[in-house]
């Protein structure tokens, strides 16, 4: 069915579109002029009302959603209406609707997305590319599966948006010896989109990878007076995360199976192009030094007390102001930055910030516990998982496990399920939101590749969401077991 027709002065609309726009005003009208929704009822009986504000802030969710996933227009102009929304309707000040999209994590990932720059301009991109297609050949399997695994293990030691703003030019220098055409093909709707996907994955198996880590851990420790060390995080989470990346690799090979089994004469063009770099330029030195640096400095934070106080955005934005300094980006780089993706997740973070200060996540969390406390063990285990994997794919996964874990671990000793299992799920989830694109940064730089659209990265996720479900399962009543993970009581 045409969704488009053409009006008679010539001028296409399309219906579609239109829709699919309305919908979302449709929904966030019905949401927000409704008559006060009943409270909420936590596990000890105390009651939490829904305000106007976190009504309407809910109504926004489901507008925000709505333009998302159908992309009725640029997803950076979506999270320009959250602000405006918010401002106009009087759901949060204007002040605070907008401060918000300068929050320091919108500012890391301009950083993040500056370093690809840098990457790509000074020729690093290349130079890695060549090198690992000399390594992995000429077989496309074999391309996805390599870049999946750099992509994974670079998670292991740095954030996974630095990951993602990383591989994204490389890829991108890889894309290019496959086809000269423009348009998506399957092998770059692959590529792209399961870059993204390994970067979550990759990122919950050690506390480098994500902030969320450390949050989730925190609540742990101070609900339960245990602690959870990096090693024994680490222990856990490695077979589920390489389990997911080696599950995610067969996935795209099934939905994106590339058009070309093999790109002959690949490896050999790779030496040559490789060969023809020469020695590392002045600007490629330079450009290594400050990014090594900032990464050493990122990832000891960690174990450094004294380095802990220090803003992960302030500290990888000292990286973008030295690019100019020494003259490896000028004001035409500035000018180049996507902002449409800057100001995506600068919405996403303005609702996530939005449906927690209004109280609308705590709301929608208690809500959706409530309805599992007298279920049994497993179906609660994976009831907190799902929440937490559908409420990452819309505010930030830090803010996810923030509303669902303290919760959940004021229920889990009724109904004798062990802390741990808890956590241990919600931290699998929280990493890996499949559906929309504002989950994490990994999903936006990838989209930025034009190789597909808001809606079928929302399509393919679902699939993808029910494996993340399955393994999660698997962990809970097998793996985590036999690691010795307690899980009940």
């Amino acid at each position: 069915m045409n969704t488009k027709a053409t009006a008679s002065s010539g001028i296409q609309i399309d219906w579609k579109r239109i829709m699919f726009l309305m919908i979302g005003i449709i929904l966030f009208s019905v949401v927000y002029y409704s008559p006060p929704w009943p409270d909420a009822l936590d596990p000890m009986g105390k009651a939490f009302t829904l305000s106007p504000q976190g009504k309407g802030a809910i109504a926004l969710f489901l507008l925000a959603g709505t333009w998302w996933v159908f992309e009725v227009v640029p997803i950076g102009v979506t999270g320009l209406a959250i602000g405006v929304v918010q401002a106009l309707f009087f759901i949060r000040p204007a002040a605070d609707a907008f401060k918000d999209f300068m929050d320091p994590s919108v500012l890391f990932i301009f950083g993040s997305l500056i370093i690809g720059t840098v990457f790509t301009k000074v020729g690093i991109t290349r130079r890695l590319a060549y090198k690992m297609l000399i390594i992995v050949g000429e077989r496309t399997s074999m391309i996805y599966l390599g870049c999946f695994v750099v992509t994974a293990l670079l998670t292991h030691v740095m954030a996974h948006t630095a990951v993602a703003a990383t591989m994204y030019p490389l890829l991108l220098s890889i894309y290019a010896l496959y086809t000269d055409e423009e348009g998506p093909t399957k092998f770059g709707k692959g590529l792209f989109m399961g870059m993204a996907f390994v970067a979550g994955a990759g990122s919950i198996i050690t506390l480098l990878g994500a902030a969320r880590g450390i949050v989730a851990l925190g609540f742990y420790e101070e609900i339960t007076g245990k602690s959870v060390s990096f090693f024994e995080l680490t222990y856990y989470m490695f077979p589920i995360g390489w389990g997911m990346v080696f599950i995610l690799w067969g996935f795209f090979m099934v939905f994106f199976k590339p058009e070309k089994a093999v790109i002959p004469g690949l490896r050999e063009k790779a030496k040559q192009l490789s060969h023809e770099m020469g020695s590392f330029t002045r600007h490629e030195i330079i450009a290594t030094g400050i990014i090594f640096g900032v990464i050493l400095f990122l990832s000891l934070q960690s174990f450094i007390p004294v380095l802990k106080p220090f803003n992960k955005a302030a500290v990888l934005l000292v990286s973008t102001i030295l690019f100019f300094i020494v003259g490896i980006l000028d004001i035409g780089d500035l000018e180049d930055v996507p902002w449409n993706i800057i100001l995506l997740f600068a919405g996403a973070m303005s609702m996530g910030f939005c449906l927690w200060q209004t109280g609308a996540a705590e709301w929608l969390a208690i809500n959706w516990l409530s309805f599992f406390q007298n279920a049994h063990w497993f179906v609660f285990v994976m009831a907190i998982a799902f929440f937490v994997m559908v409420m990452t794919n819309f505010i930030m996964n830090v803010a996810a496990i923030a509303i669902s874990v303290p919760v959940a671990l004021v229920v889990a000793p009724y109904l004798g399920v062990a802390a741990e299992v808890i956590v241990f799920a919600a931290l699998v989830t929280a990493g890996m939101p499949f559906l929309l694109l504002v989950g994490a940064a990994p999903n936006a730089i990838a989209y930025n590749s034009g190789q597909f659209t808001s809606g079928e990265f929302f399509g393919y996720g679902i699939p993808a969401s029910i494996l993340l479900m399955a393994l999660v399962a698997l962990a809970v009543l097998l793996i985590w077991p036999l690691l010795g993970m307690p899980i009940l009581l």
